[in-house]
């Protein structure tokens, strides 16, 4: 054997042995906290099951019909709310929640989503989440309409935020899209599920960890791939599509890990009425949260040394080191930065829509559009691009199937584009 094939097939097992650690520390605690399933003594059952809840209790009675794959099959929730069904086939089910069997004056929160997908291609195992709230059927006047979908585009809006100014922090320190920012989210949301639902600890307990295990994931993917790339000159383009190979890369870790069901954060929905809004205590929690984070973040970057140095690293790279600031250590903060916002947009995002495995790739583009519609490299623009971006989607469900809500956004992001290709707030450039 030659001296370079012995040290190809070493380097091979190098990287191999990196790959298995790095898959083991993202399954041995999932793996740990799993407890079996009660309703599925045998591992290889093939389950469709969830839990119905409104105003903190379990609701019994509620029909739910389950068909595909020659499945035609209803089941009822039990005493303490739960049901489940046991399928033959792997694939994709439609389950429909029964809505005149909902106890009176009960509803869903979203009214059209009556009927959602219970996946099995890849687990064994799907939860199927139908949130409660006030009965909505009775149609609302056309402006009290407006008003909820105010509302929830406000609140949209604020959770992109808080994610799209890493995006923005990232591409205007480095000139960097990171595609694999969306998996960040999913990162936040994964853990807070784990520390909370799964170990049991205190939400807040969980929260903050998340945060901290956030920061220090944007701290490592900086340290070990991103500065490394830097270092050899790596072209934009080419940095670009390494992002999207590790948003792939994560995708399937989180996959092993956690499995691709639906994670249920917190099932505990205390219902709040502001007129004709009904809404959660989580979500005006959320948006709280959302707007002092945005304000501290503004304080940050205006107000601080690092936060100047940052946006001087943004504006003019060359010059920033020229003056001697440290180039590399301000990115190493910005990733931090962006790290601890993404995993804190995960937990918020999570806890209101629940989370899987597809979380942040189902947001990315909302979050591009945000960036590019505000400005990017810029986080104030990010910042009312996600809010002009939340209100195009929720508004647009009073005259587009809901479905297509997310499209709006972008066809929106294409109109201002053809008229103020810099964006809402950023600046124009000369090219060339």
């Amino acid at each position: 054997m030659s001296y370079l094939l012995r040290a190809q097939i070493s380097r091979y097992g190098r990287i191999a042995a990196v790959l298995a650690v790095f898959v083991a520390i993202f399954m041995g605690p999932a793996a740990n906290a799993a407890t079996p399933d009660p309703g599925a003594p045998n591992g290889s059952a093939l389950l469709i099951k969830g839990t119905v809840k409104n105003e903190k209790k379990p609701v019994e009675g509620v029909e739910f019909h389950v068909t595909g794959n020659g499945v035609d099959e209803k089941v009822l929730s039990g005493a303490d709310g739960k049901w489940v069904l046991e399928v033959a086939n792997k694939g994709i089910y439609k389950v429909e929640i029964n809505l005149k069997t909902l106890p009176k004056g009960v509803g869903l929160r979203d009214a059209t989503a009556n009927i959602r997908e219970a996946n099995l291609t890849i687990t064994n195992t799907a939860a199927v989440l139908f949130p409660l709230g006030k009965d909505t059927r009775v149609v609302q006047p056309l402006g009290d309409q407006v008003l909820v979908r105010l509302f929830a585009g406000l609140n949209l809006g604020l959770l992109l935020a808080i994610a799209a100014i890493g995006i923005s922090l990232i591409f205007g320190t480095t000139g960097l899209n990171n595609f694999a920012h969306g998996e960040m989210v999913t990162f936040g949301a994964m853990f807070t599920w784990l520390f909370h639902a799964e170990l049991k600890m205190p939400l807040l307990i969980a929260a903050a960890l998340t945060i901290i295990l956030s920061a220090g994931f944007g701290w490592l993917q900086d340290a070990a791939l991103w500065k490394q790339l830097r270092r050899r000159r790596l072209g934009l383009n080419q940095m670009m599509i390494v992002s999207i190979g590790l948003s792939i890369v994560l995708r399937q870790v989180y996959i092993l890990a956690f499995d691709g069901d639906t994670k249920v954060l917190s099932s505990e929905y205390q219902t709040v009425n502001i007129g004709p809004i009904t809404t959660t205590t989580s979500s005006i929690w959320s948006m709280v949260i959302s707007v002092l984070t945005l304000g501290f973040v503004a304080w940050f970057l205006t107000r601080t040394r690092i936060g100047k140095a940052a946006r001087a690293v943004s504006d003019n790279s060359s010059l920033a080191a020229a003056t001697g600031i440290n180039v590399e250590r301000i990115i190493r903060i910005v990733w931090v930065m962006a790290g601890a916002l993404t995993g804190l947009a995960g937990i918020l995002y999570g806890l209101q829509f629940q989370a899987n495995y597809l979380l942040g790739a189902q947001i990315l583009l909302l979050l591009f559009a945000s960036v590019t519609l505000g400005g990017l490299g810029t986080a104030l623009g990010a910042t009312v691009g996600a809010i002009i971006i939340g209100f195009v989607v929720e508004l647009s469900a009073l005259i587009i199937p809901i479905d297509l809500k997310y499209a709006a956004s972008l066809i929106i992001l294409i109109v201002v584009l053809l008229v103020r290709p810099q964006g809402v707030l950023g600046k124009k450039q000369r090219i060339g």
